[in-house]
């Protein structure tokens, strides 16, 4: 079964100045246990994302450190206090002493506390569209590896056939057309899945096609090859020559804007996109509306998916000036 290895480091590739502490990664052992406990736990999920919890809640990380720890959760009485009931100072107690005893049991041997980072629908599919046009996707994941990324994509679907841009959200095109291409990458059918790849596929082309996904998925899509670069917004790289002290250098950007840009500018600069494989000209055909070799893709910069409804926000978070527009 699945185990969280904690502050271990494996590989000629891999260096630490820590001895790898607060390190985590999971890892699959076929001998290591019985999967009663784990098929518990994606129950309770289930049962939990009918009342609204969609996040995992870390429910195997904690089943292990729980484990590991020996400390006994349970031996405090719980206590409960009604809406119209005071909060006495022995409630209060017990609370904090359940907390406490819970962050113990929760405490990785090397001290740190394990947490995931598994709220974005966005950053499983990248890491799938790397693999898969690097040629490494068989040689990273293996089937079990697959299996669960598989089943996180299908266990936050929405009802709709869509996917969110983070777990709790509404169907988006980002998120949508990003994870219906990752399932594909993955070697689920067009028509597995009961129904959901194929309910997923509807929602897309229902809202316009992948052409309405915002700039970061034109980048992405354009690298594994089913969205032209000629749809995209410039990211000249040569923005990154201009002097420092400008304003508008790109090194000015934020963290996350600036490693994310970086990357894309230079990409774009090459127009990379990863081998035409049959699958890939297959998708090309899929999340379109079009056929791909008619579509407009000086007009498909500037679409981007925006819903019928006013009560839900689409795809434009920001609406672009006229002056941005005409640059």
């Amino acid at each position: 079964m699945w185990k969280l290895k904690i502050a271990e480091g494996n590989g000629p590739y891999l260096y630490s100045t820590n001895n790898f502490v607060g390190r985590q990664i999971w890892e699959y052992d076929p001998n290591g246990g019985t999967p009663e406990a784990f098929n518990a736990a994606r129950e309770e999920w289930k049962r939990n994302r009918i009342k609204g919890y969609r996040c995992s809640a870390d429910l195997f990380m904690r089943i292990q450190l729980k484990k590991e720890s020996g400390i006994d959760v349970w031996s405090i009485p719980t206590v409960r206090v009604g809406e119209d009931e005071e909060i006495t100072y022995e409630t209060a107690t017990v609370a904090v002493k359940k907390a406490v005893r819970l962050n113990r049991a929760i405490q990785a041997r090397d001290g740190h506390w394990p947490a995931e980072n598994t709220g974005p629908m966005f950053f499983a599919p990248l890491l799938v569209i790397v693999l898969y046009i690097s040629g490494a996707i068989n040689t990273v994941l293996t089937s079990e590896h697959k299996k669960e990324i598989i089943r996180y994509i299908y266990n936050h679907q929405n009802d709709d056939g869509g996917w969110g841009f983070y777990v709790e959200g509404h169907s988006t095109m980002i998120g949508s057309a990003l994870n219906y291409v990752a399932l594909r990458l993955l070697g689920e059918g067009p028509d597995d899945g009961n129904d959901v790849v194929a309910r997923g596929r509807r929602w897309i082309l229902n809202h316009g096609g992948a052409t309405g996904i915002p700039s970061w998925g034109k980048t992405y899509l354009s690298v594994l090859g089913v969205y032209d670069w000629d749809g995209c917004n410039p990211l000249p790289p040569e923005f990154w020559l201009f002097p420092s002290i400008l304003p508008f250098h790109p090194a000015k950007m934020m963290m996350y804007c600036r490693t994310t840009y970086l990357p894309m500018s230079y990409l774009y600069g090459r127009r990379y996109h990863g081998p035409l494989t049959h699958l890939v000209l297959s998708l090309r055909e899929e999340i379109h509306v079009k056929p791909y070799h008619q579509i407009d893709w000086d007009k498909a910069r500037h679409d981007c998916c925006q819903m019928c409804s006013v009560l839900i926000q689409d795809d434009l978070y920001y609406p672009h000036t006229f002056i941005q527009d005409f640059l």
